[in-house]
């Protein structure tokens, strides 16, 4: 006997485990069926469960619950990424907090505490992907940093530096000064800052008293600069382009040069250049050949070291004694420092407050310097051109579609990969130097002992590359590096190209595209067909979730309170492609009474003897009401398939709400609880014979989706063993007998008791007054079947009688229409009809009142201009809201003659 509620605290553990060490969860190279391969994104290995990863792991999990009860040989392989820096980051603050350093440790020592503490602690998220019941197979797991992948790497890397796709070169770099690392984009977050907008004057050479002035965020980079741009259309400075400017400070003489990139309507037109610490001007300093002088250090300190033998005094412009004093300060302290001596110098013309976004580390917190250094980068232009054939061929395709267009830009616009971090956690690169320092590229030391012998007609000692490769590089070698590669496998041969990537849209750069290229470039062939990008999670205003908002939710914590099932639910119904989802704890609260709903079914069911008949022939039910059950269930097991097949997780979750909740609950099984109470009839076996055979289809539709709660269902009533529906064939449709017909009388009756209903709340009639049911203009048919369904409608729409009306309607009656019927309901005498027209037109007004005001709002630009998206989307909804309800309220009105 089921339990009166369903214990998800108790239930999710001991079925995972069945699960788990009954290999469900594990593919089958061997297997004749059709392979369905999904490769979970690496979670870093510090990382704790967050609510995209809910999301992300959700869906997957979904669909691979999906394919593998279609039959397919599904293998979601999971592992976790070794997450350079901020791995890095947790293990030094633990060696700060026991007194020491990385540095007093040594590279060995360090890299040792690392791997002790990935031991320790490392594997918190996949405890927590458990408890979100993702079916990966575990035996399969990877680390980004294991042995085997660890080859893969440093295969790829020397055959690309082999095929020149990999080289050294000096080049700017987002430089972060605490880590003192080269970082990615995606490890860059921009803040919105207040700040200043200096201009300073530059003095033209040789024209006394003339000078052009130039607007800029940042004086203390402008020992530094080579060149003032200025659009060659810009009538203001076309006589001034070709001439030369006195650097003030420096006293160095830095040409005028013509360059589209000044916009005459920014600023001044005229722009300060500087090559070595601006990724712009670094563009525009290679398009003129200007050189690149750093006078910030990887400390984010002053150095004049690149600038010195050019700095010369000119009266009232420049003193090389004052930039030699700020040599070794920081950045900020020089700013300050340069400004006051710009105003000394009557240079400064004035300043703004401004406020400007700002790049800062997303983990150390500090500003990242554009930075001048020697770097290993990748020719992501070469690798990009296969992978954007690829999806305009169609090899691969994006759903939604949109977001190819998204791939399509960066990548025809990437710029030269740098792949190096000055770290020690990380792929070190397989790249050592003799004592000329030429470099030698092989796969191990002794590789490139052999290389230096052959070079230098002797053995000489050689120093490997103290940096490590980019997270991203090993990352982009995942589809295939998971599967053995470079030994050629079964699962190799079996499982590339994967089906499906999910993801969502903020790393199609920096990993969908990685991979591409990757897998295209090594294997030849794309690494999944299918890339599904979903959205975001935000709060249930469309925020986005932050700590210093307050508004971050936890989906452990909404695990403890309301079920992994009802979490998960939740997720599907939200999640449409590429749809933000905007959740809540009070949403997912709601859905929990969704698996409340199924469980209390299944109770109903049980206690009214339904339980699974074997041999069950759907064709040869007799009953309208079975047979249309039937049918309602082909249409949802078919809406739900398609919507799988779509990657439209939200119309999945609504068609086995849909069906779930409204078809089974609310009307078959209301319908059957008179047939119910017949005992053994032969009617009342059919029934209960239907019921459990359509619970059984509702357990397996939603597995996907609810796996805990359906699991337990399907092992209590005796559909299969303990921890079985996760093999369970997915349903299909089942022949039913005339069941077009049975639809027809069926859905006719759930209509005319749904508008008797609708009817009965508009106008507030309690519960237990009972009126009539009079149908005008009814046909013998609609007649006959009122007849035959006269107690179930009684019962059900709370009416003393069901009967034609001939004529017209009784005074004070409401009224409603099915088709050519019209349904009329005399109400007085019941209630009083005046005192509701007057409270549904005062609701009306209201109602109209306050979409007037909205309509007023959104249709100020002022407002639509200034506010948040999230807010005006909002306002939107609200409008739409008090518009429908009005038109609700009108409709009611009417009702009423």
């Amino acid at each position: 006997m089921l339990e009166k509620s369903f214990s998800p605290a108790e239930a999710e553990a001991r079925l995972y485990a069945i699960w788990e060490s009954s290999g469900a969860f594990a593919a089958d190279p061997t297997s004749d069926a059709d392979p369905f391969t999904i490769m979970i994104p690496p979670p870093n290995v510090t990382g704790s469960l967050h609510i995209g990863h809910a999301l992300t792991f959700t869906v997957q999990d979904a669909l691979v619950r999906f394919r593998r009860m279609q039959r397919r040989d599904t293998l979601w392989q999971p592992g976790s990424d070794h997450a350079g820096i901020a791995t890095q980051m947790v293990v030094e603050r633990l060696l700060a907090a026991e007194g020491t350093s990385r540095k007093q440790q040594g590279r060995e020592a360090f890299l040792d505490r690392v791997w002790q503490w990935k031991a320790e602690s490392g594997g918190t998220i996949t405890r927590q992907l458990r408890r979100l019941g993702a079916s990966l197979d575990w035996p399969r797991e990877r680390f980004t940093m294991d042995e085997g992948l660890s080859r893969a790497v440093r295969r790829v890397f020397v055959e690309m530096h082999g095929q020149g796709l990999i080289y050294r070169d000096r080049r700017l770099v987002n430089w972060d000064p605490a880590f003192q690392s080269a970082i990615s984009d995606l490890e860059v977050e921009s803040r919105e800052m207040d700040g200043s907008l200096w201009y300073i004057r530059y003095p033209i050479e040789g024209v006394p008293d003339r000078f052009i002035t130039v607007a800029t965020t940042r004086p203390e980079t402008l020992p530094g600069d080579v060149a003032v741009a200025v659009n060659p259309e810009d009538e203001r400075y076309r006589d001034l382009i070709g001439r030369h400017a006195i650097l003030p400070l420096v006293g160095r003489r830095i040409p005028i040069i013509a360059d589209g990139y000044s916009d005459p309507e920014k600023g001044t037109g005229a722009v300060k250049i500087t090559p070595a610490h601006d990724f712009n001007d670094f563009a525009v300093g290679q398009r003129h050949a200007l050189p690149m002088p750093s006078i910030l250090d990887r400390q984010a300190g002053f150095v004049i070291d690149e600038i010195a033998g050019e700095m010369r005094a000119v009266e009232g412009i420049a003193d090389p004694a004052y930039l030699t004093r700020l040599a070794g300060q920081d950045r900020f302290a020089v700013r300050a420092a340069i400004v006051a001596e710009l105003e000394r110098l009557d240079l400064l013309v004035q300043v703004e407050r401004h406020r400007n976004q700002v790049p800062h580390g997303d983990r150390s917190g500090v500003p990242i310097e554009p930075l001048l250094t020697t770097q290993w980068f990748c020719n992501a232009a070469e690798l990009a051109k296969p992978a954007i054939r690829a999806v305009e061929e169609g090899r691969t395709v994006f759903v939604p579609r949109q977001w190819e267009n998204t791939f399509f830009a960066w990548l025809r616009e990437i710029e030269p990969w740098c792949i190096s971090r000055q770290l020690w956690w990380g792929h070190r690169i397989p790249a050592w130097y003799g004592p000329d320092g030429q470099v030698f590229v092989a796969e191990d030391a002794a590789g490139a002992a052999a290389l230096a012998r052959t070079a230098y007609g002797t053995d000489e000692v050689l120093t490997q590359d103290e940096d490590v490769l980019d997270t991203w590089f090993s990352s982009g070698l995942w589809p295939f590096s998971t599967l053995g590669w470079p030994d050629q496998t079964p699962e190799l041969a079996r499982y590339y190209p994967t089906d499906v990537l999910v993801t969502a849209f903020d790393i199609i750069f920096f990993w969908v595209a990685r991979m591409m290229m990757m897998g295209l470039h090594v294997m030849g062939d794309v690494p999944f067909r299918t890339v599904y990008i979903h959205g975001l999670v935000r709060d249930e205003r469309g925020q986005k979730m932050s700590k210093s908002k307050g508004n971050v939710i936890d989906p452990l914590a909404l695990i403890d309170q309301f079920g992994t099932d009802a979490l998960r639910f939740t997720i599907c119904a939200l999640t449409g492609p590429g749809r933000d989802v905007k959740l809540s704890p009070a949403i997912v609260e709601s859905y929990r009474s969704f698996v409340t709903k199924l469980w209390n079914a299944a109770r109903f069911c049980e206690m009214n003897g339904v339980a699974p008949v074997p041999g069950f022939d759907p064709a040869q039910v007799k009953l309208p009401l079975s047979r249309w059950l039937l049918d309602s269930a082909n249409v949802a097991v078919a809406e739900a398939t398609a919507a799988l097949d779509a990657y439209r997780l939200n119309d999945y979750a609504a068609a086995c709400y849909r069906f779930t909740w409204n078809t089974y609950c609310d009307w078959f099984l209301e319908f059957a609880k008179p047939v119910f109470a017949q005992g053994e009839s032969p009617e009342a076996s059919e029934i209960r014979a239907v019921a459990a055979h359509v619970l059984g289809t509702i357990l397996r539709l939603l597995h996907p989706a609810m796996p805990f709660v359906t699991e337990e269902l399907w092992g209590a009533f005796g559909f299969g063993a303990e921890g079985t529906l996760i093999r369970a064939p997915w349903p299909k449709p089942a022949a039913a007998t005339e069941a077009e017909a049975a639809r027809a009388e069926l859905d006719w009756i759930v209509g005319l008791i749904t508008e008797v209903r609708g009817v009965r709340s508009e106008m507030r009639v309690p519960p237990s007054i009972l009126a009539p049911i009079l149908l005008r203009d009814a046909d013998a048919e609609a007649l006959a079947r009122a007849a035959r369904w006269e107690d179930t409608i009684r019962r059900m729409a709370r009416a003393s009688e069901v009967r034609p009306l001939e004529g017209e309607a009784p005074a004070g009656s409401a009224q409603a229409v099915l088709g050519p019927i019209t349904i009329v309901l005399p109400l007085a005498g019941l209630i009083d009809l005046g005192a509701e027209r007057v409270r549904l037109e005062k609701e009306r007004a209201k109602a109209l009142e306050e979409a007037r005001k909205v309509q007023a709002k959104l249709s100020n630009e002022s407002f639509v201009s200034r506010a948040k998206p999230e807010v005006v989307e909002e306002n939107r909804e609200r409008l739409a809201g008090f518009t429908a309800e009005a038109a609700r309220l009108e409709a009611a009105l009417g009702r009423l003659g």
